[in-house]
């Protein structure tokens, strides 16, 4: 898909705050410093569209990207070792959880794990979510770069295995530095919109 317009909208914490056009929404979770925001940027061939910040928590609320006018990309506060408060990362787990659950426009979300180290409690507990909420999920191993190639496959396997996907889950690995995955997620987007 070609990117011809993206445009942050606005931010929100509550439902109330939320978009009210109902057009389709594609939603980014993962732990802190994951690199959501990087991978934002990376879709839609911009470096500054979603903020990145090398301090894990940089995304404090729901965050509403305008694709196209057709559609919007959502990055979701970070989940796990966060440098905030606890009573923050509550609000935030809270608010998270009731968006993932309980809104209709949303038609996918995209789980991304650190491709460098094995999934983590949290990653779990997200995907037990997500399929609760009977919410399409695709599972994204990101900064795939960093790793050697030896060590590819077999993070592949270690993320399949801890997070115990069935066989035809759907594990994109993805760099934005070298743009791996780029056309795969693309291609997974596609086909839900125009499901």
């Amino acid at each position: 898909m070609k990117v011809t317009d993206a445009k942050f909208i606005k931010s929100a914490l509550k439902p109330t705050d939320y978009p009210k056009d109902r057009r389709p929404e594609i939603a980014f979770t993962g732990r802190s410093n994951v690199g959501k925001s990087s991978l934002l940027n990376t879709l839609v061939g911009r470096k500054d569209l979603a903020k990145t910040s090398g301090t894990p928590g940089k995304t404090q609320t729901i965050n509403f990207f305008e694709i196209n006018a057709q559609f919007y990309f959502v990055d979701l506060p970070g989940y796990g070792f966060a440098k905030v408060p606890l009573a923050m990362k509550n609000a935030w787990n809270r608010v998270m959880v009731a968006y993932l659950r309980e809104r209709e426009p949303l038609r996918l979300a995209i789980a991304l794990v650190d491709s460098r180290h094995e999934p983590a409690a949290h990653d779990i507990h997200m995907l037990e979510l997500l399929e609760e909420a009977q919410k399409p999920t695709v599972i994204v191993a990101t900064k795939f770069d960093k790793l050697k190639p030896g060590e590819r496959k077999q993070s592949i396997d270690r993320i399949r295995k801890t997070l115990e996907l069935t066989p035809d889950a759907v594990v994109v690995p993805f760099s934005s530095e070298t743009k791996q995955g780029v056309r795969e997620l693309w291609s997974v987007i596609a086909e839900v919109l125009n499901a």
